[in-house]
């Protein structure tokens, strides 16, 4: 897909944050309120004091896009549909423009962001999780699913962690040693 690198410090934009949600009440959420009812073809309107709507501003959710399969912060929701009795959605990434924008299943490829690891949490990270990789190549700079294969455990200096971590990646299958500030943890609820 040739995206550049996303920024995933602390403060990325006021994208689409699930986090204070279980992650079933956050499926709950996306579909129940960000995509209309299956029953109705129009999005529930509260209709007093009682009902009132999610603050969809604080939302913070990435997708995994089709064509690269790498994962990307999401800006908006732009349309929704049912394709082979899933949902799905039109989702707009953030920082590209509308030629990028995607259909995608919102129960497979729509999830909360993924958190940066800081160097106090090395010790959190164990062998087999699942984890957000950024990946730099000659003609990418992504992040993609992969799971901790091995950890190299090294002393910290001034610099911060120095551990190694072998990652194996999802997509592809290949291995690579990567230090702990290219890794993201997947947010626990």
């Amino acid at each position: 897909m040739g995206k550049p690198q996303r920024e995933r410090g602390r403060e990325r934009g006021a994208s689409p944050s699930l986090s204070s949600l279980s992650a079933p009440e956050a499926e709950a959420e996306i579909e129940s309120d960000i995509v209309p009812s299956k029953q109705t073809s129009s999005p529930v309107v509260p209709q007093d004091d009682k009902d009132i709507m999610p603050d969809l501003e604080n939302l913070q959710l990435e997708a995994r896009s089709s064509r690269d399969f790498a994962w990307y912060d999401i800006q908006t929701f732009l349309a929704h549909r049912v394709s082979n009795g899933e949902m799905e959605v039109r989702v707009r990434y953030a920082d590209f423009g509308a030629d990028e924008d995607e259909w995608v299943n919102i129960k497979k490829a729509v999830r909360p962001r993924s958190i940066p690891l800081e160097s106090s949490e090395c010790m959190k990270v164990q062998a087999g999780d699942l984890v957000l990789c950024f990946r730099e190549g000659s003609n990418e700079a992504v992040h993609y699913d992969a799971h901790v294969m091995k950890i190299e455990r090294k002393l910290h200096d001034v610099r911060g962690c120095r551990c190694l971590f072998v990652v194996k990646y999802d997509h592809d299958n290949t291995e690579e040693k990567v230090h702990l500030s290219r890794l993201c943890r997947r947010p626990k609820f």
